[in-house]
């Protein structure tokens, strides 16, 4: 592996020969979670902070591709473009990460896989932030691995954005998008529609995305309000069952609406919302043959949250509620619901004129049907200077199994009522260097599970049995490295993970928890050439602990002229041959162009 690593670390490097020492300050974000607003500098947690600018310059097809460019973010796809993903962190299960949109909860109680349904086209979105690590005291259910939450804009300003992309394989993508309003009423809204043949039979997708969203100032606060719609419909050649199930089909489809309010008092903080997520999954074993075998799952997610922080000279103390009742009616898993209570506290301040910060915190959640939980943390953080930080961060979290993991059967699979939740102990320990055009970040961090939850069989012959199986001691290192320039080399980064999961009993065959990175490397390359033309190249190499590994390049080209952009991608520039979930193959190289035009109307 170090071989690997070496040649690209010193080609990385070098580049920096060719680069003229113009200072570029990295782009101020303020980081939002349910007490505080915390410059990126400040978090005493792993964070990774996506901009628009990043997304923009991306080869990504969808959010999902983007993720995967990110080190420590594995990304499972099944299909392309967004079709189906499964999204861990660090080798946490799928399961295991929280997703928000704006704030609000996008996880499906029916099961992971459908957790990412989000009805946001990539080229709307304004940024990602990410929280490496966990985050239940301040996020609760879900957040045992990580965080990420998918952050929206609107605008006053009246524009119209759309474009249209064709590729490979029959490929033909539609977007558009526009902002508009008034100085105290702000919206936007989004349509789009993404088509393909498949890259290999019975692999074909159609995918529809609405989303509206709009914002009223108050008098030290705001109204918001979203409502988006997703549907997908997909050939599923082998994504469950059986590779040899070339037949298998699905429809799934994501709402979700919210209304929120922040109001900001002279020392106080408010913000509350109220949300419903819908989720709806049609799955077929034979497109042709419906009568063969038919699931089809409705799920409703109803949430009310409240949250308050309170600034004094002892620093800025957080409480905040949370509830939520889940329904779920299927014909295979029955009717089932149940109800989620959590309440949060959290305390932050700081000592040695603020260059020592603590947060401590702890939440409580109740499940129906289930015990009480508790999640105790703590996240210090001490700044040797304006440039150097060293932070360290320990916490309990539990996950509470979904409907699948207990009820569900097929020919294949079986689920197990007696499940136990899982539990963990997670901590890490990192350094943070920032300078005008220099970000450098290193850290090591663990996580020790208890009753972990996967699917796993004795033999080939036997049916996946979802079990606790034990313990899992986790263990990793992350490195990263990036420069932005203004030159003919925009920037460049290289980022690297070694990770290792160790099982306290051995399964002969585990469908989720044995399948994660071992080892991963991204590097990135954005050139600049002339006025109009910059490029980005991205290289992924992973090796996963079944010992699977593959290299894979993807490349972008944009000319930018006025409001036009023109652009070329290419995914899997080398036409790998790999698998990330399931064993189903991924795509060769596939190529893509297309046009963006932006209109701006003059008030």
């Amino acid at each position: 592996m170090l071989k690997k690593i070496i040649p690209i670390s010193v080609l990385l490097f070098s580049l920096n020969a060719y680069s003229q020492e113009k200072e570029v300050a990295i782009e101020e974000v303020l980081l939002h979670d349910k007490f505080l607003n915390l410059k990126y500098e400040n978090a005493n947690e792993n964070v990774v902070v996506i901009t628009k600018k990043d997304i923009e310059n991306s080869p990504a097809q969808s959010i999902d591709d983007l993720l995967q460019q990110y080190v420590g973010m594995d990304v499972k796809r099944r299909g392309a473009n967004g079709v189906q993903s499964d999204i861990s962190i660090r080798g946490g299960s799928f399961e295991q990460v929280l997703i928000l949109l704006n704030g609000i909860r996008m996880n499906d109680s029916q099961t992971g896989h459908n957790s990412f349904n989000i009805p946001v086209d990539v080229s709307n979105v304004e940024r990602i932030e990410i929280i490496k690590g966990p985050a239940a005291r301040r996020f609760g259910q879900n957040a045992y691995a990580g965080v990420i939450n998918i952050v929206t804009k609107t605008s006053s300003e009246e524009t119209i954005k759309s474009s249209i992309e064709v590729g490979d394989f029959n490929t033909r993508n539609l977007t558009a998008s526009g902002t508009f309003g008034t100085e105290k009423f702000t919206n936007l809204i989004q349509v789009s529609s993404a088509k393909s043949d498949g890259y290999r039979y019975n692999t074909d997708y159609d995918i529809a995305n609405f989303y509206y969203q709009n914002q009223y100032k108050l008098k030290n606060g705001k109204i918001l309000f979203q409502g988006g719609y997703s549907e997908k419909k997909f050939g599923a050649n082998g994504f469950y069952a059986s590779p040899k199930a070339t037949e298998q089909y699905e429809e799934v489809q994501a709402s979700v609406v919210s209304l929120g309010l922040e109001q900001k008092f002279e020392k106080f903080n408010f913000n509350t919302s109220i949300s419903w997520r819908r989720g709806q999954d049609m799955y077929l074993f034979n497109r042709e043959k419906p009568e063969i075998y038919r699931n089809i799952h409705i799920g409703n997610n109803l949430q009310a949250e409240a949250n308050g922080s309170y600034q004094s000279k002892l620093g800025t103390t957080g409480l905040g509620v949370e509830y939520r009742k889940e329904f779920l009616v299927s014909n295979n898993l029955g009717e089932r619901e149940r109800d989620v209570t959590q309440l949060f506290f959290e305390h932050h301040f700081s000592l040695l004129n603020n260059k020592l910060t603590i947060s401590p915190g702890i939440s409580w959640a109740n499940f129906s049907g289930k015990d009480n939980f508790f999640y105790p943390g703590l996240d210090v953080g001490y700044a040797i200077n304006d440039q150097n930080k060293i932070y360290g961060n320990v916490a309990k979290v539990h996950r509470i199994p979904t409907f699948t993991d207990l009820y569900y059967v097929s020919g294949t699979e079986q689920g197990n009522p007696e499940l136990n939740p899982e539990s963990a102990i997670s901590y890490e320990f990192g350094y943070r260097f920032e300078k005008n055009n220099w970000l450098a970040k290193a850290s090591v961090f663990g996580r020790n599970s208890e009753d972990a939850i996967d699917f796993v069989k004795q033999t080939l012959a036997d049916k996946w049995m979802a079990e606790n199986i034990g313990n899992i001691d986790t263990k990793g290192l992350e490195v990263e490295l990036k420069k932005t320039a203004n030159n003919f080399i925009k920037s460049y980064s290289l980022g690297y993970v070694f990770l290792e999961n160790r099982l306290s009993q051995s399964q002969p065959f585990s469908r989720y928890v044995l399948d994660n990175f071992k080892h991963q490397l991204i590097g990135k390359l954005e050139n600049k050439f002339g006025k109009y033309v910059s490029t980005q190249l991205i290289y992924r190499y992973q090796e996963r602990m079944n010992k699977d590994s593959y290299h894979l390049l993807d490349a972008r080209v944009n000319l930018d002229y006025k409001d036009v952009t023109l652009f070329v991608l290419v995914n899997n520039v080398t036409n790998t041959k790999y698998t990330e979930a399931f064993g189903v193959p991924m795509p060769n190289r596939w190529f893509h162009v297309g046009v963006s035009y932006e209109i701006q109307f003059k008030k």
